[in-house]
C-alpha cells in the first residue's frame, strides 16, 4: 500500500490542520535544584543527563530532601507517561518518555509537555516530538551552546491535528497512528531488554573467565606489545588536511568497546605527510586516554590513524592473543579509569604500559576468547547480533513514523 493510499484511508477524507503547540499543549519548566544539596537517597531528580533521546533513564540519579528548600517542589512532579525535553547543552531537543511508576521531580533546563487531552493524544505528541528533534535543536540556536526557550518552542513548533472541527474523530485518528507506531517501539523495547540481559550475562562470564589463581604469570601491557602508537589532530582550518580525505582518522568518542570498521572523519595523504599522524596497523588494542572517554577500548579491524588521545598497542602474538588483551582491558575499564590524573582524569602511555595482565597459555587464551567473542558479537556487533536487529527495527519505526506524520502543511 502506497503512502498516499494508506493516509487517505486513515484520514477518511478529513482535513488536517497545523497548530502552534501552545494552542493544544502547555509547558512546564523545571526547578533549580542545587547540586550542592544533591543526596544519595531521597526524592529522585530528573536531569538533562537522564534523557536518552527516547526515554528517561534513572540509572544515574541524584536525589533531594524537600526540607532543604523553602519553595514548594510539589509543583515539579513527574509521573508515569510524562514527556520531557532537554533544553540546553549537547543533548538539546532530545525527548524522554517517563515510564516509571514512582514520582520524580523536574530539574532546571528540563521541560515537561502538558497536552490538552481534549484535543491531543499524549503518545501522539510523543511520536511527533521524536520526529522533530532536529527542528527543536535549530530553534535552540544550534551551535556549541544551544539554549531552548520554552516560549519560542511552543510558538514556533507546529503540530498536525487531523479533523480539527471534530475532536472526537481527531482523537480516534491519533489513537490509530499511536497504535501502529507503538507496535514498533514495543518490539524495539523487547529487543533492548533482551540486550540488557545478555550484557549482564556477558559481564558475569567475562569476570569468571578472567579471574585467575596465583599460578598464572603476570606481565605488563607494555611487555606484550611489539610497538605502541599514538597520533595527532590535523588543524581543522587546513582545508588540504580534510578535503576529499580517504585515510580513516579515529577520535576517542568512537572508541566504544567494539571493533572499529570505519571512522566518522577521513584525512588526506597530505595531512599524513605533514603532521604527527601515523598509520596504525589493523588488530591493535586501542585505549582512549583522555577526558570522559579515558579507559574505553576497541580493536581496529582496518588500518587507520588516530588523534593524540588514543594509545594503540600492537600485541606480540607469541605472548598474547590481541582479542584476549582486548577482553581483559574491557573488563578492567573501571579500574583503568580510576587511575586517571589531573582535573580531566587523563591516562597516559606510562600508566597503560605498566598496567598488569595475567598471561595463561595461548591455548587457554584462545578458549576464553572463543567464549567471550560469541557474547561480544551478540551484544555489540552492528553487523549482526541484537544491536543490528534493534537498528533495523528503529529504521522501520522511523519509516512509518515519517509516513504517518507527514501531513500537507498549508498556511504555516
Amino acid at each position: 500500500m502506497t503512502k498516499h493510499i494508506f493516509m487517505d484511508k486513515l484520514l477518511d477524507g478529513v482535513e488536517v490542520g497545523w497548530k502552534p503547540l501552545r494552542e493544544v499543549c502547555e509547558f512546564q519548566n523545571g526547578f533549580s535544584f542545587k547540586s550542592s544539596l544533591f543526596k544519595d537517597t531521597g526524592l529522585p531528580i530528573i536531569r538533562i543527563a537522564n534523557i536518552d533521546g527516547k526515554n528517561i533513564d534513572l540509572t544515574d540519579t541524584k536525589y533531594f530532601d524537600p526540607s532543604d528548600y523553602r519553595e514548594n517542589t510539589k509543583n515539579y512532579k513527574v509521573k508515569k507517561g510524562d514527556i520531557l525535553v532537554a533544553m540546553s547543552g549537547a543533548t538539546t531537543g532530545k525527548i524522554g518518555y517517563y515510564n516509571y511508576n514512582s514520582t520524580a521531580y523536574l530539574n532546571q533546563r528540563v521541560g515537561k509537555f502538558l497536552p490538552n487531552v481534549k484535543f491531543l493524544n499524549n503518545r501522539y505528541l510523543y511520536h511527533f516530538l521524536l520526529s522533530r528533534v532536529e527542528e527543536i535543536y535549530i530553534l535552540a540556536g544550534g551551535g556549541a551552546q544551544p539554549n531552548l526557550s520554552s516560549n519560542k518552542l511552543m510558538e514556533k513548533l507546529h503540530i498536525p491535528i487531523p479533523c480539527l472541527d471534530n475532536p472526537e474523530k481527531s482523537l480516534e485518528i491519533q489513537a490509530e497512528i499511536v497504535r501502529i507506531l507503538d507496535t514498533f517501539t514495543e518490539l524495539t523495547a523487547e529487543l533492548t531488554a533482551e540486550l540488557t540481559a545478555r550484557k549482564k550475562q556477558y559481564n558475569y562470564y567475562r569476570e569468571q573467565l578472567l579471574t585467575f589463581g596465583d599460578d598464572v604469570p603476570m606481565a605488563k601491557l607494555g611487555e606484550i606489545a611489539i610497538k605502541t602508537y599514538s597520533g595527532a589532530t590535523p588543524l581543522a582550518n587546513k582545508f588540504e588536511y580534510y578535503n576529499d580525505g580517504t585515510i580513516p582518522w579515529l577520535r576517542t568518542q568512537e572508541v566504544r568497546f567494539a571493533d572499529i570498521i570505519s571512522t566518522d572523519i577521513k584525512i588526506t595523504p597530505y595531512a599524513l605527510s605533514n603532521t604527527a599522524v601515523k598509520w596504525v596497523p589493523e588488530n591493535c588494542v586501542i585505549i582512549a586516554i583522555s577526558g570522559a572517554t579515558a579507559g574505553r577500548s576497541a580493536i581496529n579491524k582496518i588500518p587507520l590513524t588516530t588523534n593524540q588521545h588514543c594509545l594503540c598497542l600492537e600485541i606480540d602474538d607469541k605472548k598474547a592473543m590481541y582479542r584476549y588483551v582486548f577482553h581483559w582491558v574491557c573488563n578492567k575499564y573501571e579500574d583503568l579509569k580510576s587511575l586517571g590524573q589531573g582535573a580531566r582524569l587523563d591516562l597516559n602511555s606510562t600508566i597503560i604500559k605498566k598496567y598488569p595482565i595475567p598471561l595463561p597459555p595461548l591455548e587457554e587464551q584462545e578458549r576464553i576468547v572463543n567464549i567471550l567473542d560469541k557474547f561480544d558479537t551478540l551484544t555489540t556487533s552492528i553487523t549482526e547480533g541484537l544491536p543490528r536487529e534493534i537498528e533495523l527495527r528503529q529504521k522501520q519505526y522511523e519509516y512509518y513514523r515519517n509516513m504517518l506524520l507527514s501531513f500537507p502543511k498549508e498556511g504555516v
